[in-house]
């Protein structure tokens, strides 16, 4: 089958189109011919070697994380499944490959795709929602009225996160640039701050929820505009020790991820702060949830471009740009 390789870690470098054998099948999973797959930083991330150490890929591998697309084949013990269905899921860590053209989906990380969604619309949608729900419903259990400050508002989780706080009741503000404005404000933004000129640590005040996607200096301002009793959620580090525990680190890594967020985790205890990392996890069960709220019309997905199969590196290099209003998907078919 036809696949994007890569075979050594390097910023920038290029992903291999290969002819490469099908994946084996196991007793859990499914296989699916790949229709359409989303495009994320973390693709980027892994590609250029960021996360050796807390996901040791052993090269070359196929990147995709996001798949839509059809049922070809089901393993001995997948029964929710048949083939001919339509589906779309977030690939587990450590089985990765949406950037071929079959991919091996655990059925657990598997859920039907939204009637009246397009593959492509469709495969925009597992990395994103499931971060948004995991971070603003699993950990933050955001309740209506609160107010949660969503970074990056015109980025792929952004665009999914403020439809879903929304939906939750919540005020939502949020940064973009003026040009985005329009778009933020479309799918529920209460407050809009354009990073370009203002500062948002000097228009937000006693929040209850942050979701940082942003660096260092973003992080430790969001501290400044939670109230006590509030709550900061990265996607974009640093990891906490709650994290090592849940890869099951080895005391290395423990330690290492123990010392990069000591900072942070300190300053947040002396402001009556609580700080979580999420590394999002793959979870049919959320999908079929986010699936409910699509078909129900509460959420929509934000699509940016979409490029077909062989400029794969070039839509990798697009997304890099960090230019895109919501997301970047590969059209395989």
């Amino acid at each position: 089958m036809k696949a994007f390789v890569l075979e050594r870690y390097g910023k920038q470098r290029a992903l291999q189109a290969a002819d490469i054998p099908m994946p084996d099948l196991r007793a859990d999973e499914v296989l699916v011919e790949v229709h359409a797959a989303g495009l994320n930083l973390l693709d980027v991330k892994i590609r250029d070697g960021e996360f050796k150490l807390i996901l040791p890929y052993r090269l070359p591998i196929v990147l995709g994380h996001d798949v839509a697309g059809v049922v070809v084949k089901t393993g001995p013990q997948a029964r929710q499944f048949k083939p001919g269905d339509e589906v779309y899921a977030r690939l587990d860590d450590f089985r990765i490959g949406a950037l071929a053209e079959f991919a091996p989906v655990k059925e657990a990380s598997l859920a039907l795709k939204p009637k009246g969604l397009t593959m492509e619309e469709a495969a925009s949608i597992p990395l994103v929602g499931l971060t948004a729900w995991q971070a603003l419903v699993t950990k933050a259990n955001l309740q209506q009225q609160q107010k949660v400050f969503i970074q990056a508002g015109s980025g792929g989780v952004g665009t999914f996160a403020i439809q879903l706080a929304k939906h939750l009741g919540a005020t939502v503000a949020t940064t973009a640039s003026a040009g985005s404005a329009a778009l933020v404000k479309s799918l529920g933004a209460d407050v809009v701050i354009d990073y370009k000129t203002q500062d948002f640590e000097d228009v937000l005040r006693d929040y209850d929820v942050v979701l940082n996607s942003q660096d260092g200096k973003t992080l430790e301002k969001s501290l400044r505009v939670l109230k006590e009793g509030g709550q900061l959620i990265s996607i974009s580090g640093p990891p906490d020790p709650a994290f090592g525990q849940a890869i099951a680190a080895n005391a290395f890594v423990k330690l290492a991820l123990r010392l990069l967020s000591s900072g942070v985790r300190r300053k947040a205890r002396s402001r009556g702060i609580a700080y979580a990392f999420l590394f999002m996890k793959a979870n049919g069960s959320q999908l079929r949830e986010i699936t409910r709220l699509i078909e129900a019309g509460a959420i929509r997905p934000v699509l940016d471009r979409i490029f077909p199969f062989e400029s794969t590196n070039e839509a990798l290099a697009y997304l890099e740009t960090g230019r895109a209003k919501g997301k970047v998907v590969v059209k395989l078919r």
